[in-house]
């Protein structure tokens, strides 16, 4: 049974260096997260030297200090794109991932986009609610993602304010 962290923490969002320890085993923990629910080439993971880079923003969730989540951008040429966004599993439930999400859409703002697009697995419920709840809506595939990866769902935002 997982422990839930009590729901009156408070929840800070602060840009972070993905190539930090505890953040790479969060990210480690993302991976086998994922591994678990997809086959290796429907994860589209990003290494952490590109979230690291000046062509991305990442940011960590900290629960009284602790860590609990990540999440990043990625700077394309005409929008941003949502990376590598987690929650532990103990702080689920509490509006992390929202909290997360929030801090990505205004810096995609701060930095001139209208437009914010993700691509996530059809077996993610709960990530599948967050992002239609916050907005987002289906969209065809993007970038160099594949269009015929049946475990790929596409969303994007206008983020305008």
């Amino acid at each position: 049974m997982i422990s839930h962290m009590p729901t009156d923490k408070i929840i800070e969002v602060i840009r972070a260096d993905p190539r930090e320890a505890k953040i790479r085993q969060l990210i480690e923990s993302l991976d086998v997260y994922m591994l678990a629910l997809y086959p290796s080439e429907s994860t589209h993971r990003v290494d952490t030297t590109i979230l690291a880079s000046r062509n991305a923003r990442f940011f960590c969730a900290l629960c009284d200090g602790m860590l609990v989540g990540c999440g990043g951008i990625l700077i394309e040429h005409d929008y941003a794109e949502v990376k590598r966004i987690f929650v532990s599993p103990k702080a689920r439930g509490l509006g992390v991932g929202r909290k997360l999400m929030e801090r990505l859409e205004v810096e995609s703002r701060r930095l001139g986009f209208k437009l914010l697009r993700l691509e996530t697995g059809i077996y993610q419920p709960e990530a599948l609610a967050l992002f239609k709840a916050m907005g987002f809506i289906p969209r065809l595939s993007f970038g160099d993602y594949p269009n015929n990866d049946p475990n790929s769902i596409f969303m994007e935002k206008q983020v305008t304010s």
